[in-house]
């Protein structure tokens, strides 16, 4: 039997939701987007266990590289919370279509691809 990979989606929580499209709606940023009602949101889960401490955000945004932030990063997601979290998430994965968002300006180059990658995996 072929597994069926997850529809995964990236997406800026500014951005106007898609109910036919995003399926369950996952804030993975640990804190909430400036300026953003919890209803004009519309998040249906914000487990911050998966969100990049704010320690190795700090660093990144101090001239990190994003290899080594990637790295920090997956090390962050094989701590016991994080992994947890994870499982929930790959289970929603497999349930429907998972959507994570996040108020990076790219949300492809950010820690949510990262974590997209590893739920898909």
């Amino acid at each position: 039997m072929t597994a069926v990979t997850p529809v995964i989606r990236l997406r800026r929580v500014y951005d106007a939701p898609e109910p036919g499209a995003d399926g369950v709606r996952v804030l993975v940023d640990r804190l909430w987007p400036r300026g953003l009602s919890k209803a004009a949101a519309a998040v249906d889960e914000w487990p911050k266990a998966v969100a990049p401490s704010t320690e190795l955000r700090k660093w990144f945004h101090g001239g990190g590289s994003a290899g080594e932030f990637r790295r920090r990063y997956e090390a962050e997601l094989a701590e016991p919370g994080a992994v947890a979290e994870l499982s929930r998430l790959r289970e929603l994965a497999g349930a429907g279509p998972l959507t994570l968002l996040t108020a990076v300006q790219d949300p492809g180059s950010s820690h949510a691809a990262v974590l997209a990658e590893l739920l898909r995996g």
